[in-house]
């Protein structure tokens, strides 16, 4: 099966997240050789921009669930419409047979005609507003709960490759666009298009020539409308691609803020910015010349029209062929004729700018997941813990082997260590154990089974993951612990924590377990961020534990805390333990080495020293001129 591919070389990387090691990635999580800020961005080609039927055809099957509202809606639209154009033909009227005829009553009576007909109209748009909101709200909140639903299977490479903050812009930027197109755009148009046909109807069932003059500019009109519409679709287009990759560019800048203050790169970051902030606007300037070339041109033709019924209609009262009522009529009709057209030409951009919001919204939801769940996959409800990687081979990018013909058996219970270089593969390991990707040779079997029958829900809930990237959510320590177990209790979030040793520093903190982390949990040191990751593994109860450099962050004496904790967590689990500081794994069942992808050395902590090998040259380069001994 052809996958996408997110990593180069032999480098070894996580998933999103940060699930270990970040060799081989660029800032903003794109990997090197992948579409990163060099390579094709999500969003820099879009096949089916162009196939408006089709946006269309997909934005109605969003509507039919609601065509009850949308008919009563449409009702409204022609009622409010029609009425509309009632009142220059009654003020043609007054004119005609009450104020020439100095009818005093029957221009009363005509008058509150006029103002009962416009408070219908008004109550009407209320209305129609009213329902197409409400309507519009429900259509948006099914949208985003699909495109956010949609996003939660997708596999981590796709996360790896586009830009976080493109598709914010597409669950937010876009939705909106798509949001003010159905609710007020789609019965501007509609109302819009009535009052023009409506016009027409009534200027040349009132008079023929009068109707036929005023005509003589729409050709014009459309032509115009047409031609300045597709460049103006196309800027729209180019530049809610560029403001996605703005918002890319200031998530990852804002993330980044320790970094670039303390390597004092605040100039390098507002040049960069200043770069992609200059691209948006030129292809902003581009979209919004051709937008706002419409209206001002609509209001020329408008003008001529007007001039021409003047002199059209001037002519023809002094001939005796018109009324001046008929002519204060056709004026009337003629400013709300061109009314309209100028209407339809800035609907007709900001139609296009929804619509190309549309576009990118289902390019998103056509992206299908490269994790697939199997037929009539199986729960995974009760964990030996025996797993076993049979020539297993995976690349990141194509003909790139990451790892290559790897086979090992972790019996229940064991520990298993991983070491090795950086880049060596470790954490693609785990990555695959955890099915983050799928390998593209060879097997892994937990208890048995290959790892694709398995749902991977229920796989992934049995694995308890302690990352070296803690990641903490905008929310209480108490929150971000029980996220191992949702429906754990206090006492056992404070148990958890208890064990992890992280108990004592979470009560000094001002609101102990109710402290608000803000966001990364950044009000927190590095340590212990990590703390709280290792409660939020024991209180998940893992059948199989995978610790990926766990204790890296955190000084020597709370080292030997936490080293204590996770034995007895790991007590009875099948646990892989990534690690750099190799005296951290001396007690493990049995050590890989890993480098370049391959296992070159497997053993335990006394027989690969005995061997004088790699794992040997590793574990003296780290402790030479401390005097400590081999044993």
């Amino acid at each position: 099966m052809e996958r996408r591919q997110g990593s180069a070389g032999g480098n070894d990387r996580g998933g999103a997240g940060g699930l270990g090691e970040r060799g081989g990635q660029q800032p903003g999580g794109a990997p090197v050789g992948g579409p990163g800020p060099g390579g094709r961005r999500f969003g820099t080609k879009i096949e089916k921009a162009r196939d408006v039927r089709g946006t269309l055809r997909r934005l109605l099957g969003y509507l039919r669930p609601h065509s009850v509202v949308l008919a009563v809606a449409a009702v409204l639209v022609v009622a409010s419409t029609l009425l509309d154009l009632v009142g220059p033909y009654l003020n043609g009227v007054a004119i005609d047979r009450f104020i020439v005829e100095r009818d005093v009553p029957g221009l009363a009576r005509i008058v509150l005609l006029m103002i009962g007909v416009y408070l219908v109209v008004w109550a009407l748009r209320v209305v129609l507003a009213r329902l197409m909101v409400n309507m519009v709200q429900k259509v948006m909140r099914t949208m985003r709960e699909q495109l956010f639903g949609h996003l939660q299977t997708l596999s981590l490479s796709f996360f790896d490759q586009h830009p976080h903050g493109d598709l914010m812009s597409r669950l937010t930027n876009d939705l909106d666009a798509l949001g003010r197109l159905l609710a007020q755009n789609v019965t501007d148009l509609i109302g819009g298009l009535l009052s023009l046909v409506g016009i027409v109807v009534m200027m040349f069932s009132i008079n023929f020539w009068l109707a036929l003059g005023s005509m003589f500019v729409f050709p014009l009109m459309m032509w115009f409308t047409g031609f300045v519409g597709k460049r103006t679709r196309q800027g729209f287009r180019d530049f809610q691609m560029r403001t996605g990759q703005l918002n890319g560019e200031l998530e990852e800048i804002f993330s980044g803020q320790r970094v670039i203050i303390a390597f004092g790169q605040e100039g390098t970051t507002l040049s960069k910015f200043d770069r992609v902030n200059e691209e948006t606007r030129d292809v902003g300037i581009r979209a919004q010349t051709y937008a706002t070339l419409i209206p001002p041109l609509m209001g020329i033709f408008s003008n001529a029209n007007i001039a021409i019924l003047a002199g059209l209609g001037g002519w023809m009262v002094i001939r005796g062929l018109a009324t001046v009522g008929t002519i204060l009529t056709f004026y009337n009709y003629s400013r709300r004729f061109a009314g309209p057209l100028r209407q339809l030409g800035d609907l007709y951009n900001q139609i296009q700018s929804a619509l190309a919001g549309a576009e990118r919204v289902f390019e998103l939801l056509d992206q299908q997941p490269e994790i697939l769940e199997a037929p009539n996959a199986i729960v995974l409800d009760k964990v030996k813990g025996d797993v076993v990687f049979d020539h297993v081979d995976f690349s990141y990018v194509s003909d790139v082997p990451v790892i290559k013909d790897m086979s090992f058996h972790a019996e229940p219970g064991k520990t298993m260590a991983l070491v090795g270089p950086t880049g060596a593969g470790k954490t693609t390991m785990i990555n695959l154990l955890s099915r983050f990707y799928d390998i593209q040779g060879g097997s892994i079997r937990i208890d048995g089974v290959e790892l694709r029958d398995y749902n991977k829900a229920s796989l992934r809930r049995k694995l308890g993951v302690v990352l070296q990237d803690t990641f903490l959510f905008s929310e209480s320590v108490m929150e971000n612990i029980r996220y191992g177990r949702l429906d754990a209790t206090d006492d056992e979030v404070i148990a958890a924590a208890t064990l992890a040793n992280a108990d004592q520093f979470i009560r000094r903190l001002p609101q102990g377990y109710q402290t608000e982390l803000s966001e990364r949990g950044s009000n927190l040191s590095q340590g212990q961020r990590q703390l709280l990751a290792i409660a939020r593994a024991i209180l998940a109860d893992p059948g199989i534990l995978i610790l990926d450099e766990a204790t890296s962050s955190v000084d020597t004496r709370t080292e030997q805390h936490i080293q204590e904790a996770l034995l007895r967590l790991m007590k009875g689990r099948t646990s892989f333990v990534i690690a750099h500081r190799l005296s951290t794994i001396r007690e493990a069942d049995r050590i890989l080495v890993i480098d370049n992808g391959e296992i070159i050395e497997r053993g335990t902590h006394d027989e690969l020293l005995a061997q004088q090998g790699f794992y040997h040259h590793l574990y003296m380069s780290q402790f030479r001129g401390q005097g400590v001994a081999e044993a």
